[in-house]
């Protein structure tokens, strides 16, 4: 397994719609392994292929206390969503900001998992807003953009801030 480096707003290739995976394969498991790998290390609850570089439709998450219930999902859908709420958002592509982003408290949802088998879930609270804002990572879409432009404008003079001091 291996670290992969996280791309950080406003990197254009965080705009990239991501293509779906035709066939789980050896290599597909491997970046899933190295997508866990990663998110655990940064820490996070929840990673996006897009956000490794990678332009394929995969995500990975765990919302568990304890950092023990990895889930996989390649190739995910929303089949269905249900009610609205707001909960405070970060990413690990935008780090160290956090604001509320509104977004279905429960959703049903369709994909593959690391051994190609489809299958369904229902997901609530937590898992259900990671599981929406890692797929919009797939179609190119940060929570930043659920957000004012004057919001957006501020995070990015921070960021780049922050760029300039580390570097």
């Amino acid at each position: 397994m291996a670290l992969l480096h996280i791309l950080h707003y406003p990197d254009p290739r965080l705009r990239v719609k991501a293509a779906p995976v035709d066939q789980v394969d050896e290599a597909v498991r491997r970046l899933v392994d190295d997508m866990f790998e990663t998110m655990y290390d940064a820490p996070g609850i929840g990673l996006a292929a897009p956000q490794v570089n990678v332009a394929r439709r995969i995500i990975v998450l765990d919302v568990s206390e304890k950092r023990d219930e990895p889930l996989a999902l390649i190739n995910p859908e929303i089949l269905h969503q249900e009610e609205r709420e707001k909960m405070e958002e970060g990413c690990l592509s935008v780090p160290g900001i956090y604001e509320m982003v509104e977004r279905a408290a429960r959703i049903r949802v369709r994909a593959l998992d690391p051994d190609g088998r489809p299958f369904e879930m229902e997901a609530e609270g937590l898992q259900a807003v990671c599981i929406q804002h890692e797929i919009d990572h797939l179609d190119g879409r940060l929570f930043v953009d659920y957000l004012t432009e004057m919001k957006r404008r501020r995070i990015r003079k921070k960021l780049e801030k922050l760029r300039r001091h580390t570097m």
